[in-house]
Order: structure tokens, then C-alpha cells, then sequence
């Protein structure tokens, strides 16, 4: 066993927001296991680590103890063979005392590989696979359009993988009861939870779409496809750049919320995808984020985000619900390229009134009494069912009193 001891600085935190420990793994190590103490009422460490090869995984303020093996790890690390030399511990220096935290790493070599847990897919436990459920579209009645259909989600959930309390399976088997055709898994800073997503959308009934939420102390993104790690320590313009290469899409997240809000700058391109509809928006007369999203971009996508964590904090997901109108044959790619091309809307709830723009008309589903607003348009809702002449640019549907109740890109 290998014991690091230091203190970190309020120095060390503004010179970095992530720092590398390096430790030497001996040929013939098997798995690694680290353990990270420091005093938590004092500050908070994010834990994270990369080998020889690269990344292997990033459990943030969540954990603070990791194993890796070659056909196990921890939840948020990768599993593989373990390369000797030099790795690093990541330590996210997330909030720093002025009078310092002192810290202990303990590095464990181990030479034989750690059980494989008998839940685990590693351990050759059979996935069952459920009925699918009715879709949303076909519950609500709504129309297809050119061989594409609506389908109602929610683009941002976590597991275990990072800070959430549920499996992926549990997790999607929770998604599929609300109602739901698709749940985008976004866990901070890692891609170890897309590994399951296979089996877990077989087990559920409903598509996972891969995604990370790319995080910082300034602000977090969604990154959505099956497009690798995206690397959290560069700039926000070298995020955009790598997930437009590999054929992804990257949403801005939650833009106004509290101490999680978008703070960083980006000189090359702004993002079209913004998640402008977050749970934290509770009281939706508050028009903060609608004014984001007009100063964000012209040509805006908008989607919305859970954002769930755990069943007690009462937001479960689709709360809210976003609509995208795709090739329901193309699986979760198509539900990315549904997004990419602006194919989106978000209600409330998966029964909640909606607002879909739909060919050259605005569709209004359940919104008798409610006020559709958009650039050029004012109209009142008559009827359960009802439709108007699409405009350019993000519409609403608002209550008398300005509650946002559905919103259209």
C-alpha cells in the first residue's frame, strides 16, 4: 500500500480546478484500489483517475473510494487490464478553505482481481426482457409525420455511476413507468454507465440514449451519443469542436441555476442545444431563463432535464417532459439527430398540456384556456385540440397569469 499525504491551498485550487497525484502500479497488478480521506464539513474533493493509456473514471464529490479490475470497477471507473507505470489520481479541488485541507490517499496494488459483484452483467446474470409499453404518442393520440414520430423523454438522469442512488436498470425500469419512450444517462464526467445501457433498455421497454454531463464549478453541459469520454479539463470551445466531430450533440445545461448556472465564456461557437427548461425552474412565472435562451442564440433548440438523482428529492423523470418528433427505427441515434435538427419540444409532465410544431403548423394538445406566445404571435387555446400557422422561432404556451406551461423550438 502506497499513503499520500498533503494540503491543498486556496492557491493551489485558482492555479487548477483539477490536479494529478501520480502514483507507480508494479508490473503484475491485478486491480487498484484508492481511498481518499479528508475532512468533508471542511471543503469538498472530487476523486477521479487516469492510467497510462487515458481515462479511467471520475466519481466527482460522490465517492470517495474506487477499485478497478479488469472485468469489474467501480461505478463511474472503466474496467480493463491494468497497465504498470505511472497513473494519477484526479483530485477536483471543488471547494478549498482559506486555511487549507489536509488530505490522505491510500493506494492499494492488489494481485488478484476483485469479485465481480453477482448483480453485475460481468457475472453472467441473465437480463430479462419485459412487454413494451404503449407509446406516449399513441396515448395522446398524436399524429406522425413522414414516417417520424413523437416520442416523450427526458434528457437528463444520473445513476450510480456518479451521485445518483439508482442502478442503470433501476433507473430506466423507473423511466418506463412514468411513461416514458427515452432516457438520456448523463452521469458527471464519465461513460462507465454506457456499458449497460444495452441490457437495461431491453429489461425497461424504452430506448437509453448515451450521454455525459460534461461538469465544472462554471457551469455544466450535456454531451448525448455514442461519441467516447469527452474530457472535462479542456475549454468549453474544445468541448463543442470534439462532440460536433464525432457526430454528437452538446446542450448547455440548467443556464440559470443557483451556483450551477453557465458561466463560462466560448469565443469559436455557441451551442444551439440549451437546456432551458430544468426542474429547479419551479416557479415558471420567473422569466430568467426564457431571457438566457433569447440572448443565448437566435436559431435555439430547446430541450428539457429532471435532472434525477434519487426517488426522496420528488422530482422524478420527465418532470419535465421533452417531446422530440423521430425515426422511431433509428433507435437512441435518432433521437440525438431529432435534437441536432431541432426536432423538440417540453411539457410539463408526459400528460401535461404540449405545444408541438408540427409541418408548417403549431399543434396545441390539452391546453384549453392557455395563451400561445411566440415572436410574432398572440393567441388564446380553444379546445382540447387546435392548431395555428407555425412562426419562426421558440413558442409557449402560458396560464393568464404567465406560467409557462409548454414551450416549442
Amino acid at each position: 500500500m502506497t499513503a499520500i499525504k498533503g494540503v491543498w491551498t486556496l492557491d493551489d485550487r485558482i492555479r487548477g480546478a483539477v490536479h494529478e497525484v501520480p502514483v507507480e502500479l508494479p508490473p503484475g497488478t491485478a486491480a487498484v484500489t484508492v481511498r481518499l480521506s479528508y475532512d468533508r464539513s471542511a471543503g469538498t474533493l472530487d476523486l477521479g483517475c487516469s492510467g497510462p493509456g487515458g481515462f479511467r473514471g471520475w466519481s466527482g464529490g460522490a465517492r470517495s473510494e474506487f477499485t478497478i479490475g479488469p472485468v469489474w470497477a467501480t461505478p463511474g471507473y472503466l474496467p480493463g487490464e491494468i497497465e504498470p507505470g505511472v497513473w494519477s489520481v484526479l483530485l477536483g479541488l471543488y471547494r478549498v478553505p482559506a486555511e487549507g485541507l489536509p488530505y490522505e490517499i491510500r493506494v492499494i496494488a492488489h494481485r488478484r482481481p476483485p469479485a465481480v459483484p453477482r448483480d453485475h452483467p460481468a457475472a453472467g446474470v441473465r437480463v430479462p426482457r419485459v412487454q413494451h409499453r404503449e407509446p406516449a404518442a399513441s396515448r395522446r393520440g398524436l399524429p406522425g409525420l413522414e414516417g417520424l414520430r413523437w416520442l416523450a423523454g427526458d434528457l437528463h438522469a444520473h445513476t450510480t455511476h456518479s451521485d445518483g442512488s439508482l442502478g442503470v436498470h433501476e433507473l430506466a425500469c423507473l423511466a418506463a413507468d412514468r411513461g416514458l419512450d427515452f432516457l438520456g444517462v448523463t452521469d458527471h464526467n464519465t461513460v462507465s454507465h454506457h456499458a449497460e445501457l444495452a441490457a437495461a433498455s431491453a429489461l425497461a421497454g424504452l430506448l437509453l440514449v448515451p450521454g455525459q454531463e460534461v461538469t465544472t464549478d462554471l457551469g455544466h453541459a450535456n454531451a448525448y451519443g455514442e461519441i467516447g469520454w469527452v474530457d472535462f479539463r479542456t475549454d468549453p470551445d474544445e468541448w463543442a469542436k470534439i462532440v460536433r466531430e464525432r457526430g454528437g450533440v452538446l446542450s448547455v445545461n440548467h443556464p440559470v441555476a443557483v451556483d450551477c448556472a453557465w458561466r463560462h465564456s466560448m469565443a469559436a461557437e455557441r451551442p444551439r442545444v440549451a437546456e432551458l427548461w430544468h426542474w429547479s425552474w419551479w416557479d415558471r412565472t420567473w422569466g430568467a431563463p426564457l431571457a438566457w435562451g433569447q440572448a443565448w442564440a437566435e436559431d435555439l433548440v430547446v430541450v428539457g432535464g429532471g435532472d434525477f438523482h434519487r426517488p426522496e428529492e420528488g422530482h422524478p423523470p420527465g418532470a419535465p417532459t421533452t417531446w422530440v418528433l423521430a425515426d422511431p427505427a433509428a433507435g437512441a441515434e435518432g433521437i440525438v439527430t431529432a435534437v441536432a435538427e431541432g426536432r423538440t419540444a417540453v411539457s410539463a409532465a408526459p400528460d401535461g398540456p404540449l405545444l408541438l410544431r408540427h409541418g408548417d403548423e403549431f399543434l396545441a394538445i390539452d391546453a384549453d384556456g392557455l395563451v400561445l406566445w411566440g415572436p410574432e404571435t398572440r393567441a388564446v387555446v380553444r379546445g382540447e385540440r387546435a392548431t395555428f400557422p407555425a412562426g419562426p422561432g421558440t413558442h409557449r404556451l402560458e396560464t393568464p397569469a404567465n406560467e409557462v406551461m409548454a414551450l416549442c423550438t
